[in-house]
């Protein structure tokens, strides 16, 4: 993309057939460089190198066997060098351990010609420094935009014509450069990356502990820390944070694929992947690594530096759309905690098969556990990590828990409190990754994270208090004149939300208790008429009960039921989907449907607690005086 006008477009495929396309008219104009008069075709690569300059954005670069620059968005171009190649012809190669002739089978059919550039750079610090990689080995640099060359042909540990697959100018210092090989079309796997420290004259290996068969593809430097490099393999991308000594992989969310291309966006700090097979992974915000040292991974736990966190309504989402658009996931919303675990502690199972693998190794008997000590580790939680949310004034927001996963990790609070409805169980088990659902939003402004560990009942502080910012993204038309009023009335109603859910609830169960006080009346011989009748009256008042609050069942949509006076679950249902998810102000209808709820709910509350705390208390009682068979929600009497 023009760096000077968004609206013009580069675009290529393949051998250098390049077009400059405008966004505003749909038009395309072709642009590939063309022999001169008396000049030969040029020899392009499959993926020709192209670049725009980064020191004026109508500055373009482009190379095939020679290089060619243009300073007017490609409207002509100047040819800057000679032939940059070795220029050696490959049929003078043995393949397959012998020598082939015109006639052998689909020689040099589909493939690229040889000799030509497969890398080209420029030195963002030095105008006209440029940096030519080809596909034998050599490695052309100029300090003058093509007025004077040298050529590199040797380097040390590189086999000789070995592919130059990236070239990367050091975005710090004008004398370094960084250089990857490939060269496994010679069944050489190994990954190459070398660093020179003045301009490409004399080089040195920084492959450092980078896995032998991890063939290299490209490269990229961090834009602050100068030490922070990365490298694109063939299966997988990885970072050091000591100039090339040590090399760790990025393969959380990443399969095992070729890294082919890789670039940073400065103002959000993602680091962009291209992999083999036209898919694209981002590493959304990968500043965390920039502070990354052995003294902070020899440390127990860290939290790293929590950037500003924005508050908005995320939508929804798209539907209707069919089947043909695809729509990639959007980076976590809210508030994103990077952090650091050094170890992770070890349940009983753990710490028993470990036991039992030495033993195994050593071919020694493996005692046989007790079952005491299995229940223990049947029963026993699995240490976990507790993130607790506080607001400037101390107080607590959320606890968040997340499992135990020892190295780099990360986890986003989506500045939300935690619901006030009732509480679900997950698979009717108490589970403490079973993190609570959200309620309302919370203020912008200042908040703290940390970190905390439970480990066999016990819990313990791992990191302090860590500060971030919540700030308001400012993209609604009609916003609330004071958030604290929105916030105070989300408040109140959502504590009234979580009473009428749970007078629902216990609706729907003492309809159910009655159902087996009922039976269980129908089913003793001996019991009094007037029992059936005292559990047919509650029946009833609970049917009336759960009417207000459901009304009449739609069968398909409520506005398609008669008329009548809207139950509590409708007035409440309106109530929140109307400003739940807004940041506007609280509409006079709103505080209208408040007012209401707040006046009829009461009476059916209390209605509710007389039958349960009195009358289905007193049945119930009746029912243990004349031995009627045992029923949900009581306690059995005996005594001997």
């Amino acid at each position: 993309i023009d760096p000077d006008n968004p609206d013009i477009v580069y675009s290529e495929y393949q051998y250098g057939n390049i077009t400059r396309y405008d966004k505003k008219s749909g038009q395309g104009t072709g642009i590939k460089p063309q022999p001169r008069k008396g000049e030969d075709t040029y020899k392009w690569n499959w993926n020709t190198p192209f670049i725009i300059s980064p020191h004026s954005g109508t500055r373009l670069y482009i190379a095939a066997d020679k290089v060619f620059r243009s300073d007017n968005r490609g409207d002509n171009w100047e040819v800057i060098s000679d032939d940059i190649t070795a220029q050696v012809d490959r049929n003078t190669w043995p393949v397959m351990d012998r020598y082939w002739g015109v006639d052998a089978v689909q020689k040099d059919v589909s493939t690229s010609l040889f000799g030509m550039a497969v890398s080209l750079a420029e030195s963002s610090l030095k105008e006209d420094l440029l940096y030519i990689g080809t596909d034998d080995g050599v490695i052309s640099v100029t300090e003058d935009a093509g007025e004077n060359w040298q050529q590199v042909k040797s380097f040390p540990g590189v086999p000789e014509y070995t592919y130059v697959s990236d070239i990367l100018p050091d975005k710090f210092d004008e004398n370094i450069v960084y250089a990857s090989f490939d060269n496994h079309k010679r069944d050489d796997f190994k990954p190459y990356i070398l660093k020179s420290n003045d301009k490409g004259k004399t080089w040195a290996s920084i492959s450092g502990n980078l896995p032998e068969n991890g063939t290299v593809h490209t490269l990229e430097q961090d834009n602050e820390r100068p030490e922070l490099l990365f490298a694109g393999t063939e299966f997988s991308v990885f970072f050091s944070i000591d100039g090339g000594k040590i090399w760790t992989q990025l393969k959380s969310g990443l399969p095992s694929v070729a890294v082919k291309d890789m670039v940073i966006q400065d103002r959000e700090t993602d680091l962009v992947l291209a992999t083999f097979g036209r898919g694209f992974y981002i590493l959304d915000d990968y500043s965390p690594l920039r502070v990354l040292s052995k003294e902070l991974l020899d440390s127990g736990a860290y939290i790293f530096p929590v950037k500003d966190a924005l508050m908005y309504t995320m939508t929804r989402g798209r539907y209707g759309q069919g089947s043909t658009p695809y729509f990639s996931k959007n980076p976590d919303f809210g508030a994103v905690i990077t952090y650091y675990v050094k170890e992770a502690p070890k349940t009983l199972k753990q710490i028993r098969k470990e036991e039992e693998k030495k033993l195994i190794k050593d071919k020694k008997p493996i005692p046989i556990p007790g079952m005491e000590e299995l229940r223990a580790e049947e029963k026993e939680v699995k240490p976990y990590l507790i993130f607790t949310i506080t607001d400037a004034d101390g107080n607590i927001v959320r606890n968040i828990n997340k499992p135990y996963s020892k190295g780099l990790n990360r986890m986003a609070w989506n500045l939300r409190y935690p619901a006030k409805s009732s509480v679900r169980l997950k698979n009717d088990k108490y589970d403490p990754m079973a993190n609570d659902r959200d309620g309302m939003a919370v203020m912008p402004g200042k908040y703290f994270v940390s970190l905390s560990e439970w480990v066999g009942g016990e819990v313990s502080e791992l990191v302090q208090a860590v500060e971030f910012n919540t700030v308001v993204l400012n993209n609604v038309t009609l916003p609330a004149p004071d958030l604290a009023e929105l916030l105070a009335f989300q408040e109140k109603t959502a504590r009234l939300t979580r009473a009428i859910n749970a007078a629902q609830k216990i609706t729907d169960n003492l309809i159910k208790r009655t159902q087996y006080v009922k039976q269980a009346i129908n089913n003793t011989p001996d019991a009094p008429a007037e029992l059936l009748a005292k559990a047919t009256e509650i029946e009833l008042q609970l049917d009336d009960i759960r009417w207000a609050f459901y009304g009449q069942s739609p069968e398909a949509s409520r506005e398609e039921n008669w008329p009548a006076s809207p139950s509590i679950n409708e007035r409440v249902g309106a109530l929140v989907y109307s400003h739940w998810g807004s940041t506007s102000r609280v509409s006079e209808t709103q505080m209208q449907m408040y007012d209401i709820l707040a006046e009829e709910f009461p009476p059916i509350l209390e209605e509710l607690r007389n039958i349960a705390e009195v009358k289905l208390k007193a049945l119930e009682a009746e029912l243990d005086a004349i031995g009627a068979p045992w029923t949900p929600g009581r306690i059995p009497e005996w005594s001997e």
